[in-house]
C-alpha cells in the first residue's frame, strides 16, 4: 500500500491525517501539536488557518478514528525517547517541515515506490475520500464539524458517488 511505503512514521502519520482525518495539508498538518492529540477521549483538536477568521472557526475537534490512531501512536514512539511521552509544545511534524521540501512532490514518490500513478489534486482527493466514507454512517453536521467545511462546501467540492455506492443500491 502506499502507506507502507512510506519513508517513515512522520511520513505515515502525514498521509494518514490527510486520508482518515481529512485533514488539510499542508496548513493544518504543520500546525498540529502532540498537545491538541488527547488518546485517552479519543480526539485532537485541529488549528486551521485557513478558517480562523470566521467567528468560531479558527480550531475544531476531530475523533481519532480507528485508522488514524496506529499511526499517531507510532509517530509519537518514533519522536519520543520510546517512552511515549513528549513535550506537547513540538509539533506532530516536525522532520517534514515546509523548508524540507515540497510535500506534494514527495508524497508523489512515495505513490509512484508503491506502484501507483499519483492522481490530479493528491490532498483534496485524500480530504474527498473521507469526507464521503464518513457521510455514509454520520450525519452531514458532523461530519462538517470534524472536517471544518460547511455543508454547501461538502457537496460542492468533497462528496462524490462511488462504485460502493452502486453496489450497495
Amino acid at each position: 500500500t502506499i502507506l507502507a511505503a512510506a519513508p517513515d512514521a512522520e511520513w505515515r502519520l502525514i498521509i494518514a491525517l490527510a486520508r482518515y482525518g481529512g485533514l488539510r495539508v499542508p496548513s493544518e498538518i504543520f500546525a498540529l501539536k502532540w498537545s491538541a492529540v488527547n488518546f485517552d477521549r479519543g480526539r485532537f483538536t485541529i488549528q486551521s488557518p485557513k478558517t480562523e477568521h470566521f467567528a468560531g472557526k479558527a480550531s475544531r475537534v476531530c475523533p481519532i478514528f480507528p485508522e488514524l490512531r496506529p499511526y499517531f501512536e507510532e509517530a509519537l514512539l518514533a519522536s519520543s525517547d520510546g517512552s511515549g511521552r513528549i513535550d506537547g509544545g513540538r509539533f506532530v511534524v516536525e522532520t517534514h517541515r515546509p523548508d524540507s521540501g515540497n510535500l506534494g512532490t514527495q508524497f508523489c514518490r512515495i505513490i509512484r515506490k508503491a506502484g501507483f500513478d499519483p492522481w490530479p489534486n493528491l490532498w483534496r482527493n485524500c480530504r474527498s475520500s473521507r469526507q464521503t466514507e464518513l457521510e455514509n454512517s454520520f450525519p452531514t453536521h458532523v461530519v462538517c464539524a470534524w472536517l471544518g467545511n460547511s455543508p454547501s462546501v461538502a457537496a460542492r467540492h468533497y462528496l462524490r458517488v462511488t462504485d460502493s455506492h452502486f453496489e450497495q443500491a
